[in-house]
């Protein structure tokens, strides 16, 4: 019996409609939700990212203004903007557009955003609230892969969650999400000896490594809750981490890539914006 497909757009349509109604009665208080993007440099990728994430504010309702830099802007340049940003009152969540050019100090930069607008969850501040537990703005892509199971009413307590992959984007802020959602978690990388055997232990399999279909069906215990937090570009177009094809022939329910975790980034980074109206303790 095949697995049950666990739909990413119909989940990302869900909270969409939830940031629309919170952002429609902030407007009628006088409050206009703003999203800053800083690109440095003129990575084509990023390019279409920021593009993308203004379409997708528009529809919702959030502001959204991109400042860009020429590649050969210096670090100081970059960190300036950032200043007047965190100062900026209208601004409420900063995001930096990454890669970076390569003379810039990523950490520098990122650690230059305040906590309370740093709606990628970078900062190592909000890092240090996803292990207290704390109330800060964590990052889009594991909060989609808790998000996507609990909103198709997957029970993440009490299960054997075994997370592939400890990225520091995906896998390692996701360790302490699963934890703080009650779930027994395990943590497989690139010096675990017999993958197969620690995933096969798992209810719940998290893949979020960055190899196109890494993942076999025979990796995979039957019944299991799989999800694929990866996007690889391969010859046809993108995959996940997991052989999906096999793998949904075992699994118990499964998230597709593209149409799974991916969906929904955007959608939380909205999320994230409102959160951090709060935060600054705007309402």
């Amino acid at each position: 019996m095949a697995a049950t497909l666990i739909d990413g757009k119909k989940v990302a349509a869900e909270i969409r409609e939830e940031v629309k109604a919170e952002v429609a009665q902030l407007r009628e208080r006088g409050i206009i939700p703003k999203l800053a993007v800083v690109l440095a440099g003129d990575d084509p990728a990023s390019v279409v990212y920021a593009r993308s994430k203004e379409k997708s504010c528009a529809n919702v309702g959030i502001e959204f203004e991109l400042f860009t830099l020429p590649g050969n802007a210096p670090e100081e340049e970059v960190l300036a903007l950032i200043d007047r940003l965190n100062k900026d009152d209208s601004v409420h969540g900063i995001m930096i557009e990454l890669p970076l050019p390569k003379h810039m100090s990523k950490q520098r930069v990122l650690e230059a955003v305040s906590p309370k607008k740093d709606v990628d969850g970078v900062h190592p501040i909000n890092r240090g609230y996803i292990l207290s537990g704390g109330d800060g703005l964590f990052p889009a892509t594991p909060q989609s892969c808790i998000e996507i199971m609990l909103r198709t009413g997957i029970e993440i307590k009490g299960k054997n969650a075994v997370i592939v992959g400890r990225g520091e984007t995906v896998g390692k802020p996701l360790i302490f999400m699963m934890l703080n959602q009650n779930a027994t978690v395990t943590v497989c990388h690139t010096k675990t000896a017999d993958l197969a055997y620690h995933t096969r232990q798992a209810d719940i399999l998290i893949a979020a490594v960055g190899k196109p279909k890494m993942i076999k069906a025979d990796m995979i215990k039957p019944g299991a809750v799989v999800v694929d937090a990866g996007i690889n570009q391969v010859e046809n177009g993108i995959c996940g981490d997991v052989d999906f094809e096999n793998a949904k022939e075992v699994a118990g329910a499964i998230t597709p890539v593209p149409g799974g975790v991916g969906s929904l980034t955007t959608v939380l980074i909205q999320k994230n914006v409102l959160k951090a109206i709060k935060l600054q303790g705007k309402i």
